[in-house]
């Protein structure tokens, strides 16, 4: 507990001790549980244990998904407030590696409160504790909403009042915003903990493995398809990083490019797999540079045809990289194409309009706003207001309008954080330097007669 502030300290040791006060006071009472009660309640607090130490883990930084509470629930309905709380308890001996004692204290603790709320909004909605019947079908269902929503509703509130207090840790740092998004999911997790106390009337203790057996090996397929998206991730980063130590002075630019794309799609109403892939393309859409010579990219003077034609060929040197990496699909497109103008006067193909693949239209407006707001070698950043201006006036030429005024409506909402001051060496010829610079607008464009 020596790295929570102390008011996080004050939290957890009272959530801890009111717990403590709650358990005792009922469990000190003579017959609070009877034999067959602290039987079922054994096995529902295995299951629990089981779930609490294998949830699935999630692309949100922090953020995982456990069904232990299915058996926190199922707890409501069999054995009443008191075993629901004994289930929750178990999480305090959670064989999951890596959790700290304070972490087990709170989580311990919390369960125990959301049993005790859980079960006294189900008996206060008019459920009554033990083997449900088939004539309590379908009017379970009111007491057993209640006592879900109050499980729920505790959790969340007290899991976010100690994010709250530790904020100044970093692995406290957990966004509340993921946290809503995944409210609906718990809410119909709920629904195993009924089925559980539906079938423990004819299979008793089996129904538990009848329900979540299925529930495991999706649990399974989960996390092995996010555990393939962040492989996925670290391949893009791993060839990033190639590009950017070949062309030192735009670290950090197919980051920022990737942001701004995913931003544009987000405004116009792109779905979730497309957005994964414009984030790939944004990330990717400079990786041809890796087929330009060095000395080309950091050429100090005058470049010949020769040397412009070698980087006017980069989109398609990008595509020669990248083709045989499937899980890309659209951003094949966006990479080889975003240096495309509006008005046909782009390369490598020439296409205008509509012709232009939307992925590439909005990676070149994502590209020229951060190549103008990040420093170059020949010039300082411009203001994020210049930028936008430039682009206003560069729109239905250079670029589409509908990105362009897409872009500005997204950065009036979010905002944008330029990036740092780049230092490297300055070229002999900062002139000739901003000439290769395709990506800004304000650049004098200078073409190769060979592409």
């Amino acid at each position: 507990m020596r790295e929570l502030p102390w008011p996080a300290k004050v939290y957890v040791v009272t959530l801890a001790g009111a717990a403590a006060f709650l358990l005792a006071r009922d469990l000190l009472e003579p017959g609070a549980l009877s034999a067959g009660d602290w039987s079922t309640t054994l096995v529902l607090g295995l299951l629990f244990l089981l779930c609490e130490s294998a949830p699935t883990l999630l692309n949100v930084p922090h953020v995982a998904v456990s069904v232990s509470y299915s058996a926190a629930l199922a707890a409501v309905v069999l054995v009443g407030p008191v075993g629901a709380a004994l289930v929750g308890l178990t999480a305090v001996v959670s064989v999951r590696p890596g959790i700290p004692l304070v972490k087990r204290l709170f989580n311990g603790a919390q369960y125990v409160i959301c049993g005790y709320a859980a079960g006294w909004a189900f008996l206060r909605a008019g459920g009554e504790v033990g083997l449900p019947q088939v004539e309590d079908f379908p009017g379970i269902l009111i007491p057993y909403s209640a006592a879900t929503v109050a499980f729920v509703a505790v959790n969340f509130v007290l899991t976010a009042v100690i994010v709250r207090l530790a904020r100044e840790v970093g692995r406290g740092q957990v966004l509340l915003r993921p946290m809503v998004q995944f409210l609906g999911s718990y809410v119909g997790y709920a629904v195993f903990g009924l089925l559980i106390a539906a079938l423990w009337v004819t299979v008793q203790s089996i129904s538990a493995v009848l329900v979540l057996l299925p529930l495991f090996v999706a649990r399974w397929a989960f996390g092995h398809y996010h555990a393939e998206q962040r492989s996925y991730d670290a391949t893009i980063a791993a060839l990033c990083q190639a590009v950017e130590t070949k062309d030192y002075y735009t670290r950090g630019h197919c980051t920022r490019v990737s942001l701004a794309s995913s931003m544009i799609a987000e405004e116009i109403g792109m779905g979730t797999e497309r957005l994964r892939a414009i984030r790939y393309a944004g990330m990717l859409h400079d990786v041809g540079k890796l087929g330009v010579p060095t000395k080309v990219l950091q050429k100090e003077g005058k470049l010949t045809e020769e040397e412009i034609a070698a980087i006017q060929l980069h989109p398609m040197r990008g595509l020669e990289i990248v083709r045989g990496i499937d899980f890309l699909d659209e951003a094949f497109a966006g990479i080889m194409h975003h240096h495309e103008r509006y008005d046909g006067k782009g390369y490598p193909m020439g296409l205008a309009g509509s012709e232009i693949p939307e992925f590439a239209r909005i990676i070149a407006v994502a590209d020229a706003f951060d190549s103008m707001t990040s420093d170059r070698a020949y010039r300082k950043a411009k203001p994020i207001e210049v930028a936008v201006a430039e682009l206003r006036k560069n729109a239905g030429t250079q670029f589409d309008p509908e990105m362009v005024y897409a872009f500005i409506k997204a950065l009036e909402r979010k905002g944008w954080n330029p990036p740092q001051t780049v230092s490297g060496p300055p070229p002999a010829d900062a002139a000739e330097t901003a000439v290769r610079d395709h990506d800004d607008p304000t650049a004098p464009i200078q073409v190769g007669s060979e592409r």
